[in-house]
C-alpha cells in the first residue's frame, strides 16, 4: 500500500474507482428511466402527472393523505 502525506493511496484508488463504477451505473439507470418515461409519454401518458404518481407512492400512507388533505383545504380556501 502506497502511502503519502499519511494517506493510503491504494485504498484511497479503490474508494475513487467504485464510485466512478456507480456513477456510470447511475448515469446508465437515469438514462433508462427517461426512456420508460418517452415510452410512456409515446402511448398518449401525462409524463407530469405519473412523476407526480411517483413521488406520492414513495411516501408513507399518512404522510400521503395529510398531504391530499390540506391541498384538498386550500382549494376549498380558494374556491378551486
Amino acid at each position: 500500500m502506497t502511502e503519502t502525506g499519511g494517506i493510503a493511496g491504494d485504498r484511497l484508488r479503490s474508494f475513487v474507482e467504485r464510485i466512478e463504477r456507480l456513477e456510470e451505473e447511475k448515469a446508465a439507470l437515469a438514462a433508462d428511466i427517461r426512456e420508460v418515461y418517452s415510452e410512456a409519454k409515446g402511448t398518449g401518458f401525462d409524463v407530469k402527472v405519473i412523476r407526480q404518481i411517483i413521488r406520492l407512492r414513495k411516501l408513507e400512507v399518512s404522510d400521503r393523505q395529510e398531504q391530499e388533505e390540506i391541498l384538498d383545504l386550500y382549494k376549498r380556501a380558494l374556491n378551486m
